[in-house]
């Protein structure tokens, strides 16, 4: 009898110290709650919490945290479809806002970006989409930003990972570029082709001069006749 009644003391011995003490790990808060109520933010490390009244409802993590926004169908200001999808990163600064601020702020910032992203496209022509990924990006990152505050989220960037036209454009694109290259290369053969005569100017002075022609062909010729003058003698 005396053993199991030890066995039972040690027992809600161990259930209370487990009640009573919480280690937090590195890069962690954890938000308890006395009576229902939000008490206090517990740091990393040991902290001691009151049994059977106060309990950890919410457990966060201040890490940057990458988001992935799911692809969606944009329409961009020459009427033009443009499947894109994103990339976010976020990090919680208020633990206590973001537990209380919104009942499921991942959610609510994936629906922030995507309504940002159909705005900020369509406000652009489909060549400026392909030009300007840092301004969309900047965009995106100042609207999320500001409404994520009340939810303890800090927005830190946006990155775009793909930008998808229809198969019509993407082929008109190409054709485009094949346009532009064989332009350039009849450019460049035109000019090789003009430059042709200036270099046969530069070479034709290096041969011998007229001048030099007849005054060598004098000189043979008195040559010639001094011989036969000789020859009479």
């Amino acid at each position: 009898m005396l053993g199991s009644v030890t066995l039972v003391i040690f027992f809600l011995a161990i259930v209370f110290v487990v009640q009573t003490v919480k280690v937090v790990p590195q890069q962690h808060a954890w938000v308890v709650e006395r009576l229902g109520k939000y008490h206090a933010t517990l740091a990393p490390g040991l902290n001691i919490v009151v049994p059977f009244i106060d309990r950890v409802a919410y457990k966060h993590i201040l890490k940057e945290i990458p988001l992935d926004v799911p692809p969606q169908v944009c329409i961009t200001r020459d009427n033009t479809q443009l499947q894109v999808d994103g990339i976010l990163y976020f990090q919680i600064t208020d633990p206590m806002r973001a537990s209380y601020g919104s009942s499921n702020y991942i959610a609510a910032i994936t629906q922030l970006a995507q309504t940002t992203l159909r705005s900020v496209i369509g406000k652009m022509e489909l060549d400026k989409t392909f030009e300007e990924r840092d301004h969309i990006n900047t965009a995106i990152v100042s609207a999320i930003d500001e409404s994520a505050e009340n939810w303890g989220v800090k927005v830190l960037r946006y990155e775009i990972k793909d930008l998808t036209p229809p198969k019509e454009i993407l082929h008109a694109m190409q054709a485009q570029i094949t346009a532009e290259r064989e332009k350039r290369a009849l450019i460049a053969a035109s000019e090789g082709r003009k430059q042709e005569p200036d270099s046969y100017t530069q070479v034709r002075p290096q041969a011998p001069s007229g001048g030099f022609v007849l005054l060598r062909r004098a000189f043979t010729d008195k040559q010639q006749i001094k011989r036969k003058a000789q020859s009479f003698d």
